[in-house]
């Protein structure tokens, strides 16, 4: 297992952006662009307030990055509660960053048609080639969740590489998400997890030898050395 675990908050979220910078440059040297799946959740906000600052701002080609989302609410588009509203403010206004380089997930129709929007969206920037996320950031829910794959969801079981919608009775909403089997077809995954509170979901994820996929859906996620990483500080790990 892949840990990179460090003192502080502010320690791993500058190895982390160091990281993605890192990646973003061979991306752009070996296939002309960086494609960047982001988290949301309160944990990246300080990621990406780091990479739109004075120290990152010009380590990255930002024309030639285009940015999706790993999972959203099924809520309106100015809704504070949607992660690309947090990103918005964040990453993408700081960075004047094109709007057509930014996929966001349109929430005007049934959570269904949303879903296969956002995945129809996805193929046509791929133009006919496999779909490969050059970065895919994820996070780690107290309960173990992981983009949208909550415990005990139908969309656990999904084989398929694509983007799936879930009603998720745990927080009552109706919740779009890339499929597990979609982020283990990414080049590079990263778990940016940090605090006490997420020691427990961690040492189940990586340590526990008991339950299952189901209980702690984040073990869907590969355990590939060469591909996935965790981003971590002292405390979530004190229970490892």
């Amino acid at each position: 297992m892949n840990l990179r675990i460090y003192k502080n908050i502010d320690d791993v979220i500058s190895a982390l952006a160091e990281n993605i910078c890192e990646v973003a440059k061979e991306s752009i040297q070996a296939r002309g662009q960086f494609n960047f799946v982001l988290s949301g959740g309160s944990s990246p906000k300080k990621l990406y307030e780091l990479l739109a600052s004075d120290s990152f701002k010009n380590k990255i080609d930002w024309d030639k990055t285009y940015f999706f989302f790993g999972d959203e609410r099924f809520v309106p588009a100015d809704d504070s509660q949607r992660n690309s509203v947090m990103v918005e403010e964040a990453l993408f206004k700081p960075l004047k960053i094109n709007k057509s380089n930014i996929f966001k997930i349109d929430t005007t129709g049934s959570p269904e048609e949303s879903a296969q929007k956002y995945w129809q969206s996805i193929l046509k920037h791929f133009d006919g080639k496999p779909v490969k996320f050059d970065f895919n950031l994820l996070g780690l829910g107290d309960n173990s969740h992981t983009a949208s794959l909550f415990p005990n969801t139908s969309v656990l079981k999904e084989t398929e590489a694509t983007i799936k919608s879930i009603f998720v009775e745990e927080v009552d909403m109706d919740r779009i998400t890339m499929t597990a089997p979609l982020i283990n077809d990414s080049r590079h995954i990263a778990f940016l997890v940090f605090g006490e509170g997420k020691a427990e979901a961690v040492f189940h994820v990586l340590e526990d030898q008991s339950g299952s996929a189901t209980e702690y859906p984040a073990r869907l996620i590969t355990k590939d050395e060469n591909k996935v990483q965790w981003f971590l500080d002292g405390m979530a790990t004190s229970r490892l």
